[in-house]
Parts: structure tokens; sequence; C-alpha cells
């Protein structure tokens, strides 16, 4: 729902998984709780629930690994989650270029890995990544 408050500011709520984040845009920047998150990565985390979320989340694996502090770690290294051999071998580190070929298409980067999920948009990969990036998912 998007809504113009009395204020004059934005207002919208989305849905993360059953939890309800409301969100006030001001100058640029959007607040959640009390950690601020930057207009693209609020987005980000809209996508990653839609595109991400029947397999991931931030906090705890599913199907695939969590993704809490993904930015920067060295990949096929979370602990208790079984990666695949393909993955274990591939020596990758999550930053914003392997993310980003990783989400064009995990088979052509990894072959024999377990995700086939390919998000094709160019902005809706950015937008995730941002989210990754942001303080919400570390």
């Amino acid at each position: 729902m998007i809504a113009k408050g009395a204020s004059g500011l934005l207002v919208v709520a989305a849905s993360l998984a059953a939890t309800a984040l409301p969100v006030a845009a001001s100058r640029g920047r959007e607040q959640s709780g009390s950690a601020a998150v930057a207009p693209a990565a609020m987005d980000g985390a809209r996508l990653y629930q839609i595109k991400c979320g029947s397999c991931h989340s931030i906090a705890a694996s599913k199907t695939g690994p969590a993704h809490k502090g993904v930015f920067g770690r060295k990949a096929a290294s979370l602990a208790g989650y079984n990666y695949s051999p393909a993955l274990r071998a591939a020596n990758l580190t999550w930053d914003a270029k392997t993310l980003d070929l990783w989400l064009q298409g995990p088979q052509k980067l990894v072959k024999g890995s377990k995700m086939y999920l390919a998000v094709q948009d160019p902005a809706q990969r950015k937008e995730i990544i941002e989210f990754l990036r942001s303080d919400a998912a570390q």
C-alpha cells in the first residue's frame, strides 16, 4: 500500500514473509525500524522476498543457504549448509560482480551448482544486490 501521510511523506507498507515492514520515505532515505535503508535497497528487500524468498532467507538456511552477511563471504562457506561440490570448488567470493553474474544464471557461472533460478532484469538484480549489501542483510 502506498499513501501520502499528513506530513506529505510517502508511507509504504510491504510484506516480507509474515512480517509487515512499514517504511517512511524521507530525503532519499527510507526508515525501517531503527536502521536506515537506501530506497534501492528497500526495493531490493521486496524483490529478494519475491525472487529468492521461497528458497532463501536472511536469517536461516532453507532449501538454499541463509544470506545474512553474504556480501564479502567466500562461496560455499556457511557452516551447516550442504553445498554442491561444484560451488565448493568454485573459489568465489560474493561481491557485487559475482552476485550479478550468479543471478544472471547460476549454472552459467558454476555448472553443477544447486541453484537454477535466474533474475533476467539487470535493474532487479542491482536492487537485490544492494539489499544484500545493506545493513538489513548484515
